[in-house]
């Protein structure tokens, strides 16, 4: 004979069972802040601070803001967890985790830290609703810092290049420029292209923040979405081309420490401005054309 449970008890007391998911909620609220803040006091400390990760905080309050909107939509797909995959995770993340924290490598602490938070999550929501949050978990990752043998692998051909592309501009208009390597000679100064010219700190800003926006205006269009991401690199390229330029004029006509001074950081912050609106204005100039372009084929395959 079925026996009827009551589940608005929890066995064994007579205090509702939500109250006792609530006081679990919080322990495990409580557990995980212990094990997060210290790696995200880390992180504000010695990324968050500087140029390179000055987005951090912006994509930290809009991608908790976007998945808490989304939230809504994706619990009702909660499932099961694979235990097996969660200990084996946790496993490996886990130690790396204590490695990183001892080492004080801020850039593995991040990421190890978040890929346990997001073990943590499967375990208590299952695969599908992860994969509801997609973006908003993917774009969360945006806060830390890259590692920095990614960095020096990507910046070295990026300040090549524009170290090259510069002093080759300026020459056609009479400068006495020259360059070798990442190193510009301009009249009696002398300038070395470093990693926060050459472009991959706005790429990774750029990036962070264009991919927000696409996602929020054109999410249900992947392939147009996808189109709009392509353009993020080069504009960020030719941005930092031009801020270049200005360091250098501006070295070469106000002197070295006008432009090593508020000048160098003013600059990166109006490129950085221009390289958004770009995005913002390519996506109003493109978006007719795609419509224009690709409405017909779609009508065409519905008739």
């Amino acid at each position: 004979m079925a026996t009827l449970v009551d589940r608005t008890k929890s066995p064994g007391s007579g205090r509702p069972a939500r109250e006792v998911l609530s006081a679990s909620a919080i322990i495990l609220a409580v557990g995980l802040a212990l094990f997060a803040i210290p790696t995200m006091l880390f992180v504000i400390r010695e990324s968050w601070s500087n140029e390179a990760g000055a987005h951090g905080p912006i994509v930290f309050a809009t991608g908790l803001w976007l998945l808490h909107r989304q939230w809504t939509d994706a619990k009702h797909l909660r499932e099961d967890s694979n235990p097996l995959l969660i200990w084996a995770a946790l496993l490996v993340l886990v130690p790396l985790l204590v490695f990183a924290r001892i080492t004080q490598i801020v850039e593995i602490e991040g990421y190890m830290m978040y890929a346990t938070l997001l073990v943590v999550m499967y375990s208590l929501v299952g695969a599908r609703v992860m994969k509801a949050l997609w973006f908003p978990l993917f774009y969360l990752a945006f806060m830390f810092p890259p590692p920095e043998t990614i960095v020096a692998t990507v910046t070295v051909p990026m300040k090549m290049w524009l170290s090259h592309a510069a002093v080759a501009f300026l020459q056609l208009f009479g400068y006495p420029i020259g360059g070798e390597g990442v190193r510009i000679y301009i009249g009696q100064y002398e300038l070395l292209v470093a990693a926060a010219c050459s472009g991959i700190n706005s790429i990774i800003s750029l990036a962070a923040i264009s991919l927000f926006y696409i996602y929020m205006r054109h999410q249900a269009e992947w392939r147009y979405a996808l189109l709009l991401v392509l353009f993020i690199v080069p504009v960020a390229l030719i941005a930092n081309f031009f801020r270049v330029l200005i360091l250098i004029l501006l070295t070469y006509h106000v002197g070295e420490a006008a432009a090593q001074g508020f000048l160098h950081n003013f600059a990166g912050l109006v490129m950085f401005a221009i390289a958004l609106v770009t995005i913002f204005g390519i996506d109003i100039m493109l978006k007719p054309i795609w419509d224009r372009v690709m409405t017909p084929k779609t009508e065409t395959a519905h008739a």
